[in-house]
């Protein structure tokens, strides 16, 4: 009898080689399938499921097995408390992105207007989460990918977002000239030859929004390089890196004549956040 315990518990066991969470996998696709939470699981852990439930798990499971990530295969990804729909055309949000929106947050007005560009918005969570926090901000959101716009969209309208505009984009190409108190970007950053590439849920994800040339900080450059023109006097250029190009990113905001560059640490403590004010004259 396939009850949802004895199908978690087969499952928990065929994930334990590939997954390093492989009981929260498990019942996460299962409460997808079923379209209940989690905790519908552990109540009637002793319901039995129907032949097309247990088809639809075990085909879920399957894909798991080969790596496809568990944000893929259900379509969602929580991020700062809201619920993003997600697809291969985007990256998968990732909890270190969470320190990016706290600075943000903390230099943003509440009842103000603010003018900000998010540079690269791939599924929107960094633009979509500043608005709904900051609810007199205006945001332009850009991407290059026709296909990650429609992501982001779809994630405004599901949040109700009416103070994003999004523009299909190579970084400032189609942007209008005018300036912004905060531009925001979370670029590809990852060297073409790292590793980490062939490993994990990054095997999956758009090359393009992952991989940089110059040891992964050429749109880094690029971006900072044209920054300037589109900035206010004392605007904020803030971007999320790798964890050891902090002194490279340091190092081109100087060089660019940025001033007050400082680097913030994400969730294991690794330099991920660095930022940068555009000076008065």
């Amino acid at each position: 009898m396939f009850t949802i315990q004895h199908s978690l518990n087969t499952a928990t066991q065929n994930l334990a080689t590939i997954s390093e969470s492989p009981r929260l996998d498990a019942e996460v696709l299962l409460a997808f399938v079923l379209g209940k939470n989690r905790s519908y699981l552990r109540a009637w852990n002793d319901k039995i499921l129907d032949e097309q439930e247990i088809l639809q798990f075990e085909s879920l499971l399957s894909q798991r097995q080969q790596g496809v990530p568990i944000a893929y295969l259900t379509g969602t990804r929580e991020f700062w408390s809201r619920d993003f729909f997600v697809s291969p055309d985007v990256l998968i949000p990732r909890p270190d992105t969470e320190i990016l929106i706290e600075h943000c947050l903390e230099m943003i007005p509440q009842d103000l207007p603010f003018q900000i560009l998010d540079l690269g918005t791939g599924s929107g969570i960094i633009a979509i989460t500043l608005a709904c926090e900051r609810p007199n901000a205006k945001i332009i959101a850009v991407d290059a990918s026709e296909s990650a716009l429609k992501v982001a969209q779809r994630n405004a309208a599901f949040h109700n977002c009416q103070n994003i505009e999004f523009i299909l984009s190579d970084w400032f190409s189609n942007v209008p000239q005018r300036k912004f108190d905060l531009i925001v970007s979370n670029p590809p950053y990852i060297c073409e030859n790292d590793e980490h590439l062939t490993q994990g849920d990054v095997r999956f994800e758009p090359k393009s929004a992952l991989v940089a040339a110059e040891n992964g900080l050429r749109d880094i450059c690029d971006i900072t390089k044209n920054a300037k023109n589109y900035l206010t006097s004392n605007g904020q250029l803030l971007f999320e890196h790798g964890y050891n190009q902090a002194k490279d990113v340091q190092t081109i905001l100087g060089n660019s004549g940025f001033v007050n560059v400082q680097t913030h640490h994400d969730l294991a403590g690794q330099p991920r956040i660095t930022a940068g004010f555009l000076p008065s004259f």
